[in-house]
C-alpha cells in the first residue's frame, strides 16, 4: 500500500465497517455464538499454521529491538492457543447484551419509556505485540454487535494475518458480514492518522499499547477514546498484614508476568511491619531477580537494593524492578498512590476489615483489590470472558472492558396515540 493510497484505503475500510455494523446489529445471539464456536474449531485445526506464522514474527523480533517482555507477549504456544479458545468458550457463555432492557418507566400518560442496550457501532482498535488480542478484540466486538477495524503492530504482522484469515473464514461460514472484522494490512504508521480523522464512520478508538501510542491517539483522534496511559500499580502492606500472604501476593503481583499492565510496580510498607514483614518480602523478591529501588528507610533493611529517585515512583518498569517506600500510616500510602499512581490497580494486604474498607473507599483507581494479586485485574479473571483493554477513564468505561463496556443505550418509548399538549 503506497502512501498516496492511504486516504482512500482507510476510508474504504471505515465505510465497509459502518455498513457491516448496521447489518450486525440485527444478528441474533445464536448466530454470533455459532461464529465463536467456529473460531474455536478453526484455531484447533490450524494450530500448526498459526505457530508457523508466529515463528516468522519471533524470528524478526530482534530487528524491532523488542525487550524480553515484549517477545514474551508476542510468542504463541499451543498452551496459549488453547487459552485463546478457552476465552472464546467463556464469551459464548456470556449473555448477549444487545437488546437488553436496562430500565423502564411507565409515565402517568401511559407512555412506556425503556432504555435498551445497543452497540457502540464501529470500533477502531490499535494494539501492539500481542497477537492473541486479535481474537479477543474481534470476539468481544462482534458479540456486542460492533464492527471492528484491527490495527496490530508490525512486530506481530504474520501472526495477525493468520488469525485474520480464520476470522474472515468463520464469518463467511455462519453468514455474518465479513467486514464486521477487518485488519489493516499495511504497516505504514501514517494509516493510523487517517483513521483517526474518520469520525463520521468510526464511533470509538481504543488504543492498547505504550504511553507514546496512547498519547498520540488522544491528541489526534476526532472521536472518543477509551484508554489507559500507564499501569503504575501498587501493593500496600498494612500494619496487620500476614507475613506469608504479604510475601506471596507481592511476589505474584510483580513476578508472574512483569511486562503486563496489571503487574505491581511499587511496594508500600506500613512502618509497624518494616522490620518484621518487609525483610521477608524483600528477600523473596530478590530471589526472583527483582531489583529493588528503596526509600532511605527501607534501604537500611535490605541488602542489594538501590536508592530510589523521585522518578522511580512514577515509572511503569514493565520488568523485574520495583520501587519501595515505607509509610507512617495508610493515609500516607493513599496519598502516595494518588500522587504517583495511574489509577489502574491497587492492592492492600491486611487482616483488618476496617483497613480494607478504608482503602477500598478512599483509593481512586479502576480496580482496588483486597488480599489478592494485582494480576487479577483482568477481563477473564473478573468474569468478562476476555477484555479489549483496561480503562483508567471514568467515562464511559472503567477497568476491564468486556461486552457491556462495548455498548451504549437508546431510549425506546411505546405509546398508544399520546400527543403532547
Amino acid at each position: 500500500m503506497t502512501e498516496l493510497d492511504l486516504p482512500q484505503y482507510t476510508q474504504l475500510l471505515a465505510q465497509q465497517a459502518r455498513d457491516a455494523s448496521r447489518k450486525l446489529v440485527s444478528a441474533n445471539g445464536n448466530q454470533k455464538n455459532d461464529w465463536l464456536r467456529r473460531m474455536i474449531e478453526l484455531i484447533e485445526q490450524r494450530t500448526p499454521e498459526l505457530l508457523e506464522a508466529n515463528a516468522r514474527d519471533l524470528q524478526q523480533a530482534p530487528e524491532y529491538g523488542l525487550t524480553e517482555a515484549s517477545i514474551d507477549r508476542l510468542r504463541l504456544t499451543e498452551a496459549r492457543l488453547h487459552g485463546i479458545a478457552t476465552a472464546l468458550e467463556e464469551i459464548i457463555g456470556l449473555p448477549n447484551p444487545i437488546g437488553e432492557i436496562i430500565g423502564s418507566n411507565m409515565r402517568p400518560n401511559g407512555l412506556l419509556v425503556t432504555r435498551v442496550r445497543v452497540p457502540l457501532g464501529v470500533v477502531f482498535f490499535i494494539y501492539e505485540s500481542r497477537p492473541n488480542v486479535t481474537i479477543d478484540a474481534a470476539a468481544l466486538c462482534v458479540k456486542s454487535g460492533n464492527a471492528v477495524i484491527l490495527r496490530g503492530g508490525k512486530e506481530a504482522f504474520h501472526s495477525n494475518m493468520a488469525f485474520y484469515a480464520l476470522l474472515q473464514e468463520g464469518l463467511r461460514d455462519v453468514g455474518l458480514p465479513e467486514q464486521a472484522v477487518q485488519l489493516v494490512e499495511t504497516t505504514n504508521r501514517e494509516a493510523v492518522g487517517h483513521f483517526l480523522k474518520l469520525n463520521e464512520y468510526i464511533d470509538v478508538t481504543i488504543p492498547r499499547g505504550g504511553k507514546g501510542l496512547i498519547e498520540r491517539v488522544v491528541r489526534d483522534a476526532t472521536m472518543p477514546v477509551i484508554k489507559h496511559f500507564d499501569g503504575i500499580c501498587h501493593v500496600y502492606l498494612d500494619k496487620s498484614a500476614d507475613p506469608e500472604r504479604a510475601t506471596s501476593i507481592t511476589v505474584n503481583s510483580k513476578c508472574q508476568r512483569p511486562g503486563v499492565c496489571n503487574a505491581a510496580e511499587s511496594l508500600l510498607v506500613h512502618i509497624d511491619i518494616a522490620e518484621t514483614v518487609f525483610p521477608q518480602v524483600a528477600q523473596a523478591l530478590l530471589e526472583q531477580g527483582v531489583e529493588l529501588r528503596c526509600c532511605p528507610r527501607s534501604m537500611e533493611l535490605v541488602s542489594g537494593a538501590k536508592l530510589a529517585t523521585e522518578k522511580d515512583y512514577s515509572t511503569e518498569y514493565g520488568a523485574k524492578i520495583m520501587s519501595v517506600k515505607i509509610v507512617n500510616d495508610m493515609d500516607e500510602a493513599i496519598r502516595h498512590i494518588h500522587k504517583y499512581g495511574s489509577g489502574h490497580t491497587e492492592c492492600i494486604v491486611t487482616t483488618e476489615l476496617a483497613s480494607a474498607e478504608k482503602f477500598t473507599t478512599e483509593v481512586d483507581s479502576a480496580a482496588v483489590i483486597v488480599n489478592a494479586s494485582t494480576r487479577f485485574n483482568d477481563g477473564g479473571e473478573f468474569g468478562l470472558g476476555a477484555e479489549i483493554g483496561i480503562s483508567t477513564d471514568k467515562f464511559h468505561a472503567r477497568g476491564p472492558c468486556g461486552l457491556v463496556e462495548l455498548t451504549s443505550y437508546k431510549y425506546v418509548a411505546h405509546g398508544a396515540g399520546q400527543i403532547r399538549e
